[in-house]
Formats: structure tokens, sequence, C-alpha cells
């Protein structure tokens, strides 16, 4: 479906498993190439959307010296924004147990951003999702900080994971853009490139 991009080598920024996953539904091929310690910090003039997009340009300008003229680059960044404030990757075992409980009981923005990267052009988008949480119990929330992963995932939960299946009341949005890539939207982008 994707012809448009056999003139390009797509090259996946990410070590995130889930947007491997995601990325391969879309039927792409693809390889991964990261970088260590690309810097995520952003402008604290920043608010929602507009952090995860400029987190996702700056990935894409640490590789773009390194970039050969057929390649495609995507990067992306995915943030949790609740009363104001981001819910990045949780510290510790605490920091994921704490932002849980902010989290409950309450609804939430997801944002993701996505940058696609050539050494021509370079196109930018971000994709909100809400989410509401039920109410979790203590319990609840030590089984799922004990069981599952929540220390690489921004807000300490992964919708696809138990705590997605017990936890969340309702979404709006795109499913996958809180599970880190919007497909449906980086689909269209693509076809259109």
């Amino acid at each position: 479906m994707l012809e448009n991009l056999n003139k390009y080598r797509v090259i996946l920024a990410s070590n995130s498993p889930r947007r491997k996953e995601l990325l391969s539904g879309l039927g792409i091929d693809y390889v991964v190439r990261t970088l260590p310690d690309v810097d995520e910090a952003y402008p604290d003039t920043l608010v929602e959307g507009e952090i995860p997009e400029y987190i996702s340009r700056e990935k894409a300008a640490a590789y773009r010296p390194t970039m050969e003229e057929d390649e495609l680059l995507i990067t992306a960044d995915t943030i949790v924004w609740l009363d104001g404030q981001v819910l990045g990757k949780p510290v510790g075992r605490q920091g994921a147990m704490e932002m849980l409980r902010l989290l409950s009981g309450k609804s939430h923005q997801v944002f993701t951003g996505v940058c696609l990267t050539t050494t021509e052009w370079q196109k930018s988008f971000v994709v909100s999702s809400d989410v509401l949480f039920d109410h979790l119990s203590e319990e609840e929330i030590e089984y799922y900080v004990d069981r599952y992963s929540p220390m690489d995932k921004a807000g300490a939960y992964g919708i696809q994971e138990w705590i997605g299946y017990i936890g969340v009341k309702s979404i709006s949005g795109s499913f996958y853009n809180i599970m880190g890539l919007p497909v449906q939207r980086l689909y269209r982008e693509l076809r259109n490139l």
C-alpha cells in the first residue's frame, strides 16, 4: 500500500518494543537505529502537544548529520498530560506508584509527537487522545507496578497491559497513540509523501 516509500530506506529511531510492533503492523520494511543519550529536554514554555512534537524534532536533529540521501527517519515522543503537568517516565517503584495514584479516577491526555525527516525535508505532527481512569485501589497499583514494566512508559502505564484492562474506563482518540505511535495518522502522512 505504501509503494511510494520504496525509494527510501525507512529508519525507526526508537528502541520501544511498542513502536516497533506498531510500525511493523503497517507492513513497512524498516530498520531500527538508535543513538545513546539523545537529549529529551524541552523549553518550559511549551505545553501539551508542543512538548512531544518539539522532542521528536530534537531527536531527529541528533540523527540528521549521519543520514544518507535515501533515508527516511521516523522519530517520536509520547507524554501524559494531567492537570497542567507532564507525567513522563517514572523514576523507581515509588515514582510509578505515585503517578498511578495521580491518574486514578481522573481524565488525562496522551500526546505523541512524530517527526518524519530526510536530508532534504522534515515534517512533524502531534496526535492527542483522552483517557479516563477508574479509581484504582492501592492493591491494584502495587500489583501492576510489581508485575509489569511501567518504568519505560510515560505516565507509568501501558494501556495494552493489565492496568489498561482493569483501569481504563474510556478513551477518546487513537488507542495506538496511547501505546506510543499514532499509526493511523502516520499511515496517512506516509501515504501523502
